[in-house]
């Protein structure tokens, strides 16, 4: 198998959000992985211009509680764009299914419903090795991801239609 580095990106194609806020969700459980995963996270949105006191941080006991931490942030602090980190490793019974989809679908409601993006940065790994590789390991960091997405999200939803009229979403 081939090892890459998924978090590398095109730099020059992240826009400025210096203007903007985020919040960041952090599941306590697998500390160790969700704390280097909101290192590169954090690290991301300053490097494209996000101030620290617009970062605003809630920490969760875990993953599943994610999109209420979530949904609690936004209504205190009403951020741009939300990225909720976890990691769900799999373990000998089909619990983390159960959790990934719970977690994915609710923060897909979150998006929906508020009209901005609660991006997923939860880790679905079979084992601590595989979670640790994406969370600064040989595969990147998935927070580096998520921030990159969270950015490019809030970007297209600022972005205007140029005179055009359209038809449901705006």
């Amino acid at each position: 198998m081939k090892k890459t580095n998924l978090s590398v990106y095109d730099e020059s194609t992240i826009p400025d959000a210096s203007e903007w806020s985020f919040g960041i969700v952090l599941s306590e459980w697998n500390g160790q992985v969700t704390h280097a995963l909101y290192e590169g996270c954090v690290e991301t949105l300053q490097k494209h211009g996000v101030k620290p006191e617009n970062i605003h941080i809630l920490q969760v006991p875990g993953s599943f509680e994610l999109p209420l931490g979530a949904r609690l942030l936004n209504s205190k602090h009403k951020p741009d764009g939300i990225i909720c980190l976890g990691c769900v490793i799999k373990g000998e019974t089909n619990h983390h299914e159960y959790i990934n989809q719970a977690v994915a679908n609710g923060l897909m409601q979150l998006s929906i419903t508020a009209g901005k993006p609660f991006v997923f940065g939860v880790l679905t790994p079979d084992n601590l090795e595989q979670a640790l590789a994406r969370a600064g390991g040989e595969h990147g960091n998935k927070g580096v991801e998520a921030a990159v997405t969270a950015i490019r999200m809030v970007d297209l939803k600022e972005q205007k239609p140029e005179g055009k009229k359209t038809i449901g979403f705006r």
